[in-house]
């Protein structure tokens, strides 16, 4: 098995569990960090935005309020137990939402002709692709010149004791309280992950590499979380 059917079998696996996870782990504070990484993107009404990585679907939800009924979203996930969730997600009733198409990819070879998106977003999936480079140069590919994508993703804090604390919060927290549901294994995989996770002046130079002239990484809840606001310049015409 390789690194891609591991990560892809994490994510079928706890997809019933996902949500609850989140919501437990960050006390709710993920819903205020994807908010404001659907703010960094810029998204209007009428656009066609991507969600990439969408997951169980409510970053893509979020993207198709901003969006509204003229527009159009497309959430990409490479998990069909994810996208089985988000598929069947309630719709908030109070609030006109563009129509979401949720498709079954990877991340690394995306199923769009260049320049087709006005906007993106992504919620936890850059750390879980098996080649960031290539990720983000296919993010690049399928953005028009002009359009802005946010990177929502855990970051390794530059503060040695919110750093240690992160570790120890994953490791005497999350891994027992995944451990009752049966999941120790697939919630372990964040630490190494993370280790192994490019930091916020990384990132930023990853995305120029891929193209993008402009290219910002904002710490987040004490470094802790991050979020990669990248643009494609007008001129970019590849």
């Amino acid at each position: 098995m390789d690194d891609k059917q591991k990560i892809q079998g994490i994510f079928n696996r706890i997809a019933p569990v996902y949500d609850q996870m989140n919501d437990e782990f960050s006390w709710g504070g993920h819903r205020i960090w994807k908010k404001m990484a659907l703010h960094w993107s810029q998204a209007q009404p009428g656009q066609t935005g991507l969600d990439l990585c969408c997951g169980s679907g409510d970053l893509a939800l979020l993207l198709a309020q901003r969006i509204k009924t003229q527009g159009q979203v497309f959430g990409v996930d490479f998990s069909a137990e994810q996208l089985a969730i988000a598929q069947s997600r309630k719709k908030p009733f109070t609030f006109p939402l563009a129509p979401i198409s949720w498709i079954e990819a990877d991340a690394l070879h995306l199923p769009f002709a260049d320049h087709t998106f006005d906007c993106a977003t992504m919620g936890y999936g850059l750390r879980n692709v098996i080649d960031i480079p290539l990720s983000l140069q296919e993010l690049y590919r399928v953005l028009k010149p002009g359009a802005t994508a946010a990177i929502l993703d855990m970051n390794r804090p530059s503060d040695l004791g919110l750093r240690r604390f992160q570790q120890w919060y994953l490791n005497t927290v999350v891994v027992p309280t995944a451990q009752r549901f049966g999941f120790r294994e697939e919630y372990a995989y964040i630490n190494p992950s993370l280790e192994q996770f490019p930091v916020g002046r990384q990132q930023v130079a990853l995305a120029k590499t891929a193209g993008f002239r402009q290219a910002t990484h904002y710490p987040i809840a004490g470094g802790m979380m991050g979020v990669l606001v990248v643009t494609k310049t007008v001129n970019s015409q590849q």
